[in-house]
């Protein structure tokens, strides 16, 4: 069986309701800001489904003898966050996976080229490889930063079918790259939008994610 990308887009309308509000270009940096933190939230848990490994055990309840299902705390998760827009889909991440460990990437492109460079990296030398990682990318353009970031993940020892990308809006350009280099990759997404400008832009997209979070 051939193994392909897989991208959701989770019909759910919350995850609708908060990226009409992340379009918006009136939608004022605070109100962006908290559409993302939601997003982030809606999407993990959705890209949590069938990936967090769990172990079968028997509690007590104040009654009686009961199976219960946890989530395994030996397997290590991690979160990457691509600065900086990625910081505020880390604000909803967090409360659904709180005891995942951190390492932000810092990327910034260059609009000339649109290629990728890195100026911040807090990745550790190795990462066992099982370790579920789940990156935090608001936008998929061109591909080049996303692109970076697994080559930077897999070097290091990760298995890209035990990554999620979360981000907001997605483009069929990065889409292409990522597939067909890295085929057990899932990504979670609120939209698939078609098109970039010739700036490299998702259209209709929500313009520069970072610049709107951040009133910068």
């Amino acid at each position: 069986m051939t193994i392909q990308m897989r991208v959701y887009v989770p019909p759910h309308p919350l995850i609708k309701h908060w990226l009409g509000v992340a379009r918006d270009a009136g939608t004022p940096p605070a109100l962006f800001r908290s559409a993302i933190t939601e997003l982030g939230r809606w999407l993990t848990y959705e890209a949590c489904r069938d990936w967090l490994p769990v172990v079968e055990t028997t509690i007590e309840t104040p009654l009686a003898p009961c199976p219960a299902t946890f989530v395994n705390p030996e397997v290590p998760v991690v979160v990457v966050p691509i600065l900086r827009a990625g910081l505020a889909l880390m604000e909803g991440v967090q409360p659904v996976l709180p005891l995942a460990a951190v390492y932000h990437l810092g990327m910034v492109r260059d609009e000339e080229t649109l290629e990728a460079r890195c100026y911040l990296n807090k990745l550790p030398d190795q990462i066992d490889p099982q370790t579920r990682v789940l990156i935090c990318e608001p936008m998929l353009a061109t591909g080049g930063t996303i692109m970076a970031t697994m080559a930077m993940l897999t070097e290091r020892g990760v298995d890209p079918g035990l990554i999620r990308i979360l981000s907001v809006v997605v483009a069929s350009p990065a889409l292409q790259k990522l597939s067909q280099v890295y085929p057990s990759l899932n990504i979670y997404t609120a939209c698939i939008d078609e098109s970039l400008n010739e700036n490299g832009y998702i259209v209709p997209g929500l313009g520069d994610a970072g610049d709107r979070a951040f009133a910068t």
